[in-house]
């Protein structure tokens, strides 16, 4: 399922990424098995991260507190990042398993032989990571070759955001072709920390499609994102929540993945459009939940409709209790026994 000449949202439908990332752990194998979990549970598309550790940090970079707490603990983040990583020789067979599956391929690249890897492949959605958003080199080459940008935003501000759009549309990207997810980059994310509605002030200020990239544990914030009008989700997931490694803990097994985009399809469908009319499943309501008005005593032929001899009663398929004022003072042209209803 390659996506080629469509916005990312279209009748509603939530483009949907699972973000695989470096829950593998090295192993190709894992990778593949993310490929079929993904599509198993109704992804649009699967998402990795490619890098040569080497080119994307320093052999005296720090770990994050959250891979500290999940990781070897006396290892730098450069060894964890050697650990964990797949070569890149690995994700040329990993786009194939996807095209096999008929699910989208994605990889973020977080360094420039990473991006050519990947462009060389023919990989379509790029997608530009929240702790990238300041890399200027790495942003115009993204700019070169990119038809679909997506951007995280975790970290950053709306000058930021704005600067990085603008290098994006200046180095050939169109506009209409880049999709803004905020995001906050806490692992696991509080809902306190959450704000939601910045991602609508994403679509306002910039006029793009706006989605969210979600690192809380469950499934809740990203169900609310698509009631808000998000048009991307992406979530994390593991094969095992238990495994060593960064990010597994704040990551979703595998049925809560399913369950995840179950919820989400289930809200595109409640979406319907804007009229209010009654729907075919209400027609055959109406008779039965609406009242008429009925004759609470039995009413001699010429007695005069009133308060006191009439009523509103269930079923529907009489005078409307609308017409009641108009009911009131008539005289009737027949005899009514209880609970008849009334006819004009």
């Amino acid at each position: 399922m390659i996506i080629k000449d469509t916005t990312l949202k279209i009748d509603k439908k939530t483009f949907i990424i699972a973000e695989a990332g470096v829950n593998h752990n090295g192993s190709i194998d894992i990778a593949k098995q993310m490929i079929h979990i993904a599509k198993e549970a109704g992804a649009d598309a699967v998402k990795f991260q490619t890098s040569i550790p080497e080119d994307l940090v320093t052999d005296y970079a720090k770990k994050a507190d959250y891979q500290y707490k999940h990781t070897i603990r006396n290892e730098s983040q450069l060894e964890m990042l050697k650990r964990i990583h797949l070569p890149l020789d690995d994700y040329k067979i990993l786009k194939r398993e996807c095209e096999d599956q008929g699910i989208e391929f994605m990889s973020t690249p977080f360094d420039l032989k990473s991006l050519e890897c990947l462009h060389e492949i023919g990989m379509y959605y790029y997608k530009i990571p929240s702790g990238e958003l300041t890399n200027l080199p790495l942003i115009r080459e993204i700019a070169k070759v990119a038809k679909k940008v997506i951007l995280s935003t975790g970290m950053s501000n709306l000058d930021e955001i704005s600067e990085t759009i603008d290098i994006l549309v200046s180095g050939g990207v169109s506009k209409k072709s880049i999709s803004v997810l905020h995001c906050n980059t806490e692992y696991p994310t509080p809902m306190k920390n959450v704000n939601l509605n910045s991602m609508l002030t994403l679509g306002e200020q910039f006029k793009v499609n706006i989605g969210l990239s979600d690192h809380t544990l469950g499934i809740e914030v990203p169900i609310a994102a698509v009631a808000m009008g998000a048009t991307i989700i992406e979530k994390h997931f593991t094969t095992d929540q238990t495994l060593d490694g960064p990010d597994h803990k704040a990551s979703l097994n595998p049925e809560e993945l399913k369950s995840m985009i179950k919820a989400i399809r289930n809200i595109e469908a409640a979406f319907g459009n804007h009229t209010k009319v009654p729907t075919e499943g209400e027609l055959k309501n109406i008779n039965i939940a609406r009242k008429s008005i009925v004759a609470s005593s039995n009413i001699s032929k010429g007695e005069i409709f009133t308060i006191d001899n009439l009523t509103t009663k269930r079923p529907g398929n009489g005078i409307s209790p609308m017409m009641w004022d108009k009911i009131i003072g008539e005289k009737s042209n027949k005899d009514y026994c209880k609970n008849e209803l009334i006819e004009l």
